[in-house]
């Protein structure tokens, strides 16, 4: 039997996480599946997403600039060229409460990202094709269910070390 590639690999993977919404990235960008067939397997599981965003600016005119950026398993990391040197902005998934306020118009999809202090960061993505608000969302519940799993077993552990603690000192008592 012909074994999947790296990219086909990747494809089945996200459909089985993110379902359709994460399935349009590849046959709307085929160069995400090209990309993805060439990388190795420690990048296949942080890059979920990367192309362009327009994030408004924090400024009195509030702009909109077209960003770069890559969405990982981690972070959405904003640069400010496509060959993607210049990071401007970090944005750890710890750091976001959550995906807010989409919008969909005749040509944009806006959407909000919603940090733990507050702090609001406006987007805009062409159409429906891109779906960065729903790939986003998918990550981040990801990231919390990863760091819910996580919390339960170190609490676990802990119960488990302070019980053996205990144990061992009720057997030492004459």
């Amino acid at each position: 039997m012909k074994k999947p590639s790296v990219g086909r690999r990747l494809q089945r993977r996200l459909h089985e996480a993110l379902g359709h919404s994460y399935s349009c990235l590849f046959f709307q960008n085929p160069s995400i599946t090209k990309r993805a067939t060439e990388m190795t397997g420690s990048e296949i599981s942080h890059v979920l997403k990367e192309g362009e965003l327009e994030k408004r600016s924090d400024n009195l005119l509030q702009f909109w600039k077209r960003k770069t950026c890559v969405l990982t398993t981690d972070s959405l990391n904003i640069y400010t060229d496509n060959q993607k040197k210049n990071k401007s902005k970090e944005l750890k998934l710890q750091a976001i409460r959550k995906v807010d306020c989409v919008e969909r118009t005749g040509k944009f999809v806006y959407f909000t990202i919603v940090t733990t202090d507050n702090k609001e960061i406006d987007f805009r993505c062409p159409g429906e094709e891109n779906c960065w608000n729903a790939v986003i969302t998918m990550a981040l519940i990801d990231f919390q269910n990863r760091k819910a799993i996580q919390d339960f077993k170190t609490r676990q552990e802990s119960e488990d070390t302070s019980l053996g603690q205990q144990e061992r000192c009720m057997a030492r008592a004459p």
